[in-house]
């Protein structure tokens, strides 16, 4: 769908993403689009694919436009994932330059560091530029990390979701004094359920994407230490994989065959609407190895009104600090995911009890209208119509 010129007198975003999936960075620029719309601006949509969230953006009132912006990716930093990259480049430039100059944005919006070419040709075009920052791997090569904060030096202004990412944004060369943390919304669901009362066969979920950082493996592994402990439990995998990364799909099929624990676990695949998922759910887990900006799924099981376990380390951690059923459990330790479960389980009543409270605290501090105010106002200051 292409860009028809916006009524006289509106301020115009361009949004820059670099997928057109529902998950967590996803889920944020639709919350922003939200925003932005809500407060009169016209909104046009950059993205490298189509997928869910096109029909999300377009039922907003947002107008979408497909564009072949290089996306860089972990594999782009060996020799020959930079040469992909450098021809990446030179087949996308000459659309991302026709959108901007067709569309004339008063801001530029860029969802993500991995989509960091949007910033040099807005600068170059002098069109204003704010990037969001979803990302927090420290543990990536100093270099890696430095070529990644290089670009937000070129943006007005750079929001960062957690005090995690703008840390690790600072400390890889970003620029401090245009920074500003602006914690993610988080949409609730149109109920929340108390928990079951009592339980019998423990009912786990994960939600998200399937890939060996997410952990999805050491979910699988928990249930089946579970029921080495004689606690019988059943895990829903909901959420599938990048393209490219079918792999994966396939070892976790391989490792429940393995385990024997075929009838305790099951993948669902991508669900829109995870609200379900969490109500059917007893403790959500969330086992990720790798760093976290931020914890989405932490705050969508506390707004749920479910015990969480969660991996005790960056972004998740700041995430389920102020929560009372977020149990922090040793990175990549499948023991430690079951020893948290077994003791959730063991004093139900009290985990019980404070699920139901940590969904209030949620909810007051994770607000979408928040988020999207926040967002749209801080575009709305570097727009070129202030």
């Amino acid at each position: 769908m292409t860009s028809a010129p916006p009524e006289i007198g509106r301020r115009v975003a361009l949004v820059a993403n670099p997928s057109a999936d529902l998950y967590g960075s996803d889920r944020m620029v639709l919350e922003a689009v939200r925003g932005l719309r809500e407060s009169g601006w016209h909104v046009v949509v950059a993205a490298t694919q189509d997928g869910p969230l096109k029909a999300e953006m377009i039922a907003l009132g947002a107008r979408w436009q497909l564009c072949r912006a290089p996306v860089v990716r972990k594999s782009n930093l060996s020799p020959s994932g930079l040469v992909r990259l450098a021809g990446e480049v030179v087949r996308g430039l000459p659309s991302m330059v026709r959108i901007l100059r067709r569309v004339r944005p008063d801001v530029l919006y860029v969802n993500t560091v991995t989509i960091p070419l949007w910033l040099l040709v807005a600068k170059v075009l002098r069109v204003p530029s704010v990037i969001h920052v979803h990302e927090a791997e420290s543990s990536v090569p100093r270099v890696a990390r430095v070529g990644l904060a290089l670009p937000t030096r070129l943006a007005t202004r750079v929001i960062c979701n957690s005090e995690t990412s703008r840390a690790v944004a600072a400390s890889s060369g970003g620029p401090t004094a245009r920074m500003v943390v602006v914690p993610n919304g988080v949409a609730g669901p149109d109920r929340v359920e108390a928990p079951r009362e009592r339980l019998d066969v423990v009912r786990l979920v994960f939600v998200g994407r399937l890939s060996p950082r997410k952990g999805v493996d050491l979910a699988v592994l928990a249930v089946s230490e579970l029921a080495r402990r004689g606690i019988e439990a059943r895990l829903e995998v909901v959420g599938d994989v990048f393209p490219g990364y079918e792999w994966y799909h396939e070892e976790l099929v391989e490792l429940v065959r393995r385990e024997g624990v075929q009838d305790q676990v099951t993948l669902v695949g991508f669900a829109t609407d995870v609200w379900p998922h969490l109500r059917a759910a007893d403790v959500v887990l969330v086992p990720s190895r790798a760093e976290e900006s931020f914890g989405n799924s932490v705050i969508e099981a506390a707004l749920s009104a479910r015990p969480v376990v969660v991996s005790d380390h960056t972004g998740l951690r700041e995430a389920a600090g102020r929560l009372r059923a977020a149990v922090p459990v040793t990175n990549d330790d499948p023991g430690a995911i079951a020893d948290a479960v077994q003791r959730l389980v063991g004093r139900w009543p009290q985990s019980r009890e404070d699920a139901l409270g940590d969904a209030d605290v949620a909810a007051q501090a994770y607000a979408p209208a928040r988020y999207r105010s926040a967002v749209a106002r801080l575009l709305g200051e570097v727009s070129r119509r202030g």
